[in-house]
């Protein structure tokens, strides 16, 4: 076997007249005028070799057969290329290698789709080929940018006291949230293991058993509706601190951040963030996971409208809503019909409709204009400080759905109108969330982050009487729209636990069912601790650039959960089934 003494991109101008062998794939095949010439390829780059019967007549005879996929194994001579033929573009673009000799260790089939960048090519038929797919130099790179961020995340937090710490795989099913993927046990028939949605409860046991920083880059689960930025199997940091408050989890989580776009990006992340309650960042973009590389701030109204003659939003303040506008710059320039398609996509959203005007030469024109009084005009004016051109949306409607349906409006807008920083990062952490939120589906409160998430303390009392008022000391980070991390401090005391799971209307009976061996462990003595996990393949997928999560993972499932390339999930035998003594209806 012709062994490989370099790669495929490391040779230069220095190694001249060096003796050398490469191993690697045909990448593309020229036969110019008896000479042929290959760019071989492996995932450090390409380097191109020349067949000449001059050279070796037999080994020219040889290569004659080679086409694009082909493994082979070249032995040559590193020569300077003339200057006409020398590459830039390369990093071995000043050489090339005269063969002497050849070994074709594999052939190959024509493939069902050319191992280019930037070639358009149906993803199902990409995924159903992901070995070939990850041939591609752009789909290699981000990988091994994903490899890089393990490295930079294990050294940085190992250095910072972090124990790392691999919890079970198949654990205690404690639906509460999305659904568990079960796992049937074939030694206790009828009882089931459930893959982790995430090792919550064990960083927090973990923290009882005195660790005190604990972090795992672990494999996460959830049976649950997918789209561009979901799988069924995920990758998180976790991260888990004891004896700590907000401030010291949201510290450290910070550096990790700024560590990792340092490493990777070349770029520095000013500390600290800042940070915005969500009540703000709700009522201001419409989310909790705001956008900051641009403005469109959204404005509430009703102050203005309180004494309005405009029955559609005098009678949705008498109904106790809001009234809330978007300003849009240089939208008074939008063609009518797309103005049309805005109110018609409102109303896809959920809102019963959408009033609108122009602010031009000064005046209030088009749509509810003639509605508004001179008073109104004035204060709209000064409140929204418009300007020429400017096209004012506004939704009047319930709390739960002015701000959301204003918020996607925004969001489309601007991309659409190009008034996003393509090249900005902006990072914001999240803050005062409600720590409960009513269920009409459940008819009951749940956890907007999970049962296990502490109350301000100042506001525990309130568990029982107004639990819609309670805010948790939980925090996310938001990163140009997405959130790449959240987490929480936790509730250390026992008694306090069993009056959130009353709040929550779970049962003594239910929470020692599910939860009864964390709860005892909270009675021999918790310290106080919180921690947070990242979505690190939502992270990856911003800081590769990529339009889709599926980008940064080696083996991923389809939107609806199914892996193309081993036709996964499958059926089984029924004897498998019988050992598991379950019947497949």
């Amino acid at each position: 076997m012709l062994k490989r003494t370099h790669t495929c991109g490391e040779l230069n101008k220095s190694h001249k007249g060096k003796t050398v062998v490469l191993n690697g794939w045909v990448n593309k095949r020229r036969d110019h005028g008896g000479v042929i010439f290959i760019d071989l390829r492996d995932r450090y780059g390409i380097t191109q070799v020349v067949f000449n019967p001059e050279i070796n007549k037999f080994v020219y005879e040889q290569a004659k057969s080679l086409r694009s996929e082909f493994v082979i194994g070249v032995k040559g001579q590193v020569a300077l290329r003339p200057e006409d033929a020398i590459n830039p573009q390369m990093a071995t673009g000043e050489i090339e290698i005269y063969v002497s000799e050849l070994e074709i260790f594999n052939p190959a089939k024509t493939t069902p789709f050319e191992i280019e960048d930037n070639l358009e090519v149906n993803e199902e038929l990409r995924l159903t080929y992901r070995y070939l797919d990850l041939r591609r130099p752009k789909l290699q790179n981000k990988l091994i940018t994903r490899s890089k961020a393990y490295r930079i995340i294990r050294n940085h937090l190992s250095e910072n006291d972090f124990v790392e710490i691999e919890t079970p795989v198949l654990m205690k099913s404690t639906p509460e949230g999305a659904r568990d993927f079960l796992v049937p046990s074939r030694n206790y028939p009828g009882r089931f293991y459930a893959l982790p949605q995430s090792p919550q409860t064990y960083k927090q046991l973990l923290m009882v058993a005195g660790f005190d920083r604990y972090f795992q880059i672990v494999k996460c689960f959830r049976d649950e509706d997918l789209r561009k930025d979901r799988q069924p199997e995920f990758t998180q940091i976790d991260m888990e601190m004891s004896f700590v408050n907000e401030d010291d989890v949201i510290d450290t989580a910070s550096q990790l951040t700024a560590k990792v776009f340092s490493e990777i990006m070349d770029i520095n992340i000013p500390l600290p963030f800042p940070r915005m309650k969500y009540k703000d960042a709700y009522e201001q973009y419409g989310t909790d996971k705001p956008d900051l590389r641009f403005e469109m701030k959204i404005t509430q109204l009703n102050s203005i409208f309180e004494n309005t003659e405009f029955n559609v939003f005098k009678s949705v303040l008498e109904a106790q809503g809001n009234i809330a506008a978007l300003v849009v710059p240089q939208g008074a320039l939008l063609k009518r019909n797309r103005i049309d398609r805005l109110v018609e996509r409102s109303k896809e959203l959920g809102a019963k409709g959408l009033a609108y005007f122009k602010y031009q030469n000064k005046e209030f024109a088009a749509g509810i204009a003639k509605f508004i009084s001179d008073e109104e005009k004035k204060q709209l004016t000064e409140q929204l400080a418009l300007k020429e051109d400017d096209l004012i949306l506004i939704v009047a409607d319930t709390y739960q759905i002015t701000f959301p349906v204003l918020g996607q409006l925004r969001l489309e807008l601007a991309e659409e109108l190009e008034l996003i920083d393509r090249e900005a990062y902006r990072f914001v952490w999240i803050v005062d969330f409600p720590l409960l939120e009513f269920s009409e589906e459940e008819n009951r409160y749940v956890a907007r982050h999970h049962p296990f998430t502490s109350p301000k303390p100042e506001q525990i009392d309130l568990l029982d009487s107004e639990p819609e008022n309670v805010t948790a000391r939980a925090y996310d980070l938001v990163l140009n729209g997405s959130e790449i991390a959240g987490g929480s401090i936790r509730i250390h005391n026992r008694e306090l636990q069993k009056k959130l799971f009353k709040a929550l209307k779970i049962s003594d009976e239910e929470a020692e069912s599910k939860f009864g061996f964390l709860m005892k462990a909270l009675e021999y003595g918790a310290p106080p601790h919180g921690g947070i996990a990242f979505g690190l393949d939502r992270l990856l997928m911003i800081l590769t650039g990529s339009e889709s999560i599926r980008d940064v993972i080696a083996f991923p499932k389809t939107t609806s959960a199914l892996s193309l390339m081993d036709n996964a999930p499958s059926e089984v035998s029924e004897e498998q089934l019988n050992e598991l003594r379950i019947r497949v209806f």
